[in-house]
């Protein structure tokens, strides 16, 4: 009798670092932004896609997207099968964990794919085409549908600083800027959570740089806002930086330390 032959999962193993609470402020731009898409989708299923060596990130997911709709669920998947197993007992009502990578073995079309800290350890050369893949798989746009989400990003350790790319299934939409503010000396900062991307574009020549030029200019400019604390000063560095970038975003956002503007505005030149 020939074996079956079995269909490896497509991706490398991350190093797995996670710490509870540290997808925080991706979590609650997505209940925020997706949430109407969450609601109106029959069958409102969330990826957590390389959720590391613990799975806790999984499990604050569906935590945050029950509080847009109760019907939400999640499968949080990982290349790794010794992490899948490790998750296994976590498993209840709506959470599930799967073996696989960047194909997304599960049955139907996603609403949300979420993948933070991934691509972090991939080549520039590789991410269009991971993106492209990803998008593929996530539910068509419709009707009153714009179709399901790929949210892609990068944080620090413990969740303060994080630049993510949402991307629908045409391809990217917007890049997002969200800090801890008390953390923050001054915007480029973030710099150094730049998704792939980005990160290797933040140099002269690049819009990337240009904006977190821009950016910086114009928190010098709020400087004396502070004195009403932290939250006023980023407040009018951004309400004057969109005088000339494009954000999509209004103050009920700025207010929560993120700042989201149009991927055109900030895509690689070459």
């Amino acid at each position: 009798m020939t074996a079956r032959a079995t269909t490896r999962p497509v991706g490398t193993v991350t190093r797995g670092t996670t710490n509870p609470n540290r997808l925080r402020r991706m979590d609650r731009w997505i209940a925020a932004t997706h949430g109407a898409e969450l609601r109106r989708a029959a069958d409102p299923v969330a990826i957590d896609l390389g959720y590391g060596a613990a799975p806790w990130t999984a499990v604050e997911l569906l935590d945050r997207l029950r509080t847009v709709t109760p019907r939400a669920r999640v499968v949080g998947i990982e290349i790794e099968p010794d992490r899948v197993a490790a998750a296994r007992p976590y498993e209840r009502v709506g959470l599930t964990f799967r073996h696989g990578g960047f194909e997304v073995p599960v049955p139907g079309r996603p609403v949300l794919i979420r993948a933070a800290n991934v691509l972090r350890q991939y080549d520039e050369t590789e991410v269009s085409d991971v993106w492209q893949r990803l998008c593929a798989r996530l539910s068509p746009a419709g009707g009153a549908s714009h179709g399901g989400l790929l949210v892609e990003g990068t944080c620090d350790e413990i969740g303060r600083r994080h630049v993510w790319v949402a991307l629908g299934p045409e391809g990217p939409r917007t890049v997002t800027f969200a800090t801890r503010l008390g953390s923050l000396d001054r915007p480029s900062d973030l710099a150094e959570r730049l998704p792939k991307a980005l990160i290797h574009r933040n140099v002269p020549g690049e819009p990337v740089h240009t904006f977190l030029g821009d950016f910086d200019r114009a928190w010098a400019a709020a400087a004396p806002y502070a004195s009403y604390g932290t939250r006023q000063r980023w407040l009018r560095a951004v309400r004057d930086l969109a005088a000339d970038w494009p954000v999509t975003d209004s103050p009920s956002r700025w207010r929560q330390g993120e700042v989201t503007v149009t991927w055109e505005a900030l895509a690689p030149r070459s």
